[in-house]
């Protein structure tokens, strides 16, 4: 699972038209792009965009940490109701704007895909305001009560004496940030929305968990606590300027955090008793507009709930039977439950539930990492500059994450990209899931494709640092695939775990939709037990993953569409090419744009197709 930063962060955080759109009103009036040389036209377009680009950059402050720079260190974002209407507004003048000053026909060919995409970015924003009232903005996915601290924890660096006292009065800024998070939640209340039952129980725990221990209550070190003094220890500052910081980031965190927090607890604990336990969003307001304008946001095509699902039926039974060779292969003697049980359940396949275990999972990762790395070069012609490294979820989220993730490297501050494992329960990363995961997670998965969009220094910013659910986690599970083509996954269990993997994406398929689709309705009890029969998870992933798809409709369906598109276009442009196709070049034709729509990518890869045909 992505968790990318940078222009699309905000609405990993489920609030779709914020700050961290593109647009701004009040223009300059600018001249038509009628020339006949293109050129003209389309530096001007490209000027635009940049203007357009920093002036939002500049009203999110967190988007500028995201992005490893430090101006307007001691803010967060407005996610105020009134800030998103004026976003709103401001979309609406710059597509307008877009379309009255710049023409398609007029601009380079690089510079009508840039015009394209940033009409596609808009109109994308302003389908989804109407629908702003049905995300949830807690839930234990990626709700406030863990963007808060995490951004806090792994985003505000502190070198210097200043960025200690922005990190303080970041700190002090989570009253008001909470409070708008509180207006959100009573105004999709309002509306009729509220987050399923189940989802309150772990947003308060999350909230629990980072008010235990100093300086509020209980043993050892609140998360935050521990995070703020650790950083200020490490400046090599005088002995008396740490106390004085240290005292001013108690007085915040219990004078201004503790207070905001509880605030978000008492709500969730209204709000829970009046939440449904319906699971899908058929039940809110106009559900089935709304999970068909999700799907399509996430898929960036047209396929109806009704296809994804059938296509996930099938795939899954593809899988299962690729599943059976691979039983004949170790000499199984039994029936797919039965192997789905002997996987469950035998200790070769699991390190230890202890420190010495899970400190051998981070070690095998990175050793995994590393020999990836090593070849590379195989089928890329470019890699990023961007290092990678191999970390376990902070103790304070860990019961609640999902087993991995990649954090995106800080474009300007030398950040690496990170790609978190979740050691919580030993009995959810399996052994045979390793090399799958890091291929998805890592290299040449999220890491090679967002690194590489960054560094892309041609592209617009807003091309750099955006991103498609689609194209983004299409691409990390055809890297699971490419991995297997490239050699790897040499035991039957490891290649085994790489189908398991590409099963969890198809079964995906079939519950998001089975879930959220009104004529089904399945219900999380439903979406257990289909994971359970058809998949060798444990019952904690499944769990936790059933209400992942619950709260957070139609992102899960992307992976398997993605994948397929990607694979699609490569064999087409196999058979097309013949002699003439070479993998890498395929790769860096993919790579180079950026995230895009699945749409945009076929026709970027049809182009390269042509010209090599040409």
């Amino acid at each position: 699972m992505l968790r990318k930063a940078l222009l699309n962060h905000l609405s990993r955080r489920r609030l779709l038209v914020s700050a961290a759109v593109l647009g701004a009103a009040g223009l300059p009036r600018l001249l038509r792009a009628s020339e006949d040389d293109p050129l003209p036209a389309t530096q001007r377009l490209n000027g635009w965009l940049e203007s357009r680009y920093q002036f939002w950059l500049g009203r999110s402050p967190m988007e500028q940490a995201y992005l490893g720079l430090k101006s307007n260190a001691d803010k967060w974002d407005n996610i105020g109701e009134a800030h998103q209407q004026d976003d709103h507004d401001r979309v609406q003048k710059e597509l307008a704007d877009l379309r009255e000053n710049f023409h398609p026909a007029g601009l380079t060919p690089a510079g009508q895909l840039n015009y394209r995409l940033y009409e596609y970015r808009c109109e994308t924003l302003l389908r989804s305001y109407p629908w702003r009232r049905h995300q949830y903005p807690v839930n234990q996915v990626q709700g406030w009560q863990q963007e808060i601290p995490t951004f806090l924890m792994n985003i505000h660096k502190v070198d210097t004496v200043q960025d200690a006292n922005n990190y303080i009065a970041r700190l002090n800024g989570v009253g008001a940030l909470v409070d708008q998070v509180l207006e959100q939640m009573r105004l999709g209340e309002g509306a009729g929305v509220l987050a399923p039952k189940f989802a309150y129980t772990n947003v308060l725990r999350d909230c629990r968990n980072l008010l235990t221990g100093a300086p509020f209550d209980g043993a050892g070190m609140s998360p935050l606590w521990a995070d703020i003094t650790g950083k200020i220890d490490a400046l090599a500052i005088d002995s008396a300027v740490k106390q004085m910081l240290r005292g001013e980031a108690v007085r915040a965190l219990v004078t201004v955090v503790r207070p905001a927090f509880y605030k978000l607890i008492a709500l969730c604990e209204e709000q829970q008793q009046r939440a449904s336990t319906e699971d899908g969003v058929w039940s809110h307001p106009d559900g089935e507009a709304y999970y068909a304008h999700v799907l399509r946001v996430h898929t960036t095509t047209d396929m109806s709930a009704e296809e994804i699902h059938t296509f996930g039926l099938r795939d899954v039974a593809r899988i299962h039977d690729e599943i059976h060779a691979i039983m004949t292969k170790v000499g199984f003697a039994g029936d797919l439950a039965d192997f789905f049980t002997f996987v469950k359940n035998d200790p070769q396949f699991y390190y230890p539930q202890t420190a010495e275990g899970k400190a051998a999972y981070i070690a095998r990762s990175k050793q995994i990492v590393a020999r990836m790395r090593a070849r590379l070069d195989e089928v890329f012609a470019h890699k990023p500059r961007a290092e990678l490294v191999v970390k376990a979820v902070e103790d304070f989220r860990e019961e609640s994450a999902t087993a991995a993730f990649y954090q995106s490297p800080g474009a300007f501050d030398g950040r690496p990209g990170t790609y978190y494992v979740n050691t919580f329960d030993m009995k959810v990363m399996s052994k045979y899931e390793m090399e799958s995961l890091a291929y998805h997670e890592a290299i040449p998965g999220h890491h090679m494709q967002i690194a590489l969009a960054q560094e892309q220094g041609d592209l617009p910013q807003f091309r750099r640092f955006g991103g498609y659910t689609a194209y983004d986690e299409g691409w990390g599970l055809y890297c699971e695939q490419l991995a297997k083509e490239m050699g790897f996954y040499e035991d039957p269990y490891s290649d085994f775990g790489r189908l398991s993997s590409e099963l969890w994406r198809a079964c995906r398929l079939v519950v998001d939709t089975g879930i959220h689709m009104p004529s089904t309705r399945w219900t999380r009890a439903d979406v257990i037990a289909y994971l359970t029969e058809n998949t060798p998870n444990t019952a904690t992933d499944i769990t936790n993953s059933a209400e992942r798809y619950i709260v957070d409709p139609g992102q899960a369906t992307a992976y398997k569409i993605g994948m397929a598109n990607i694979l699609e276009l490569r064999e087409a442009a196999k058979t097309r090419l013949a002699g003439k196709f070479d993998l890498r070049e395929f790769h860096d034709v993919v790579l180079s744009n950026g995230s895009v729509p699945l749409t945009v990518l076929a026709d970027i890869v049809d182009d390269w197709v042509k010209a090599k045909l040409a």
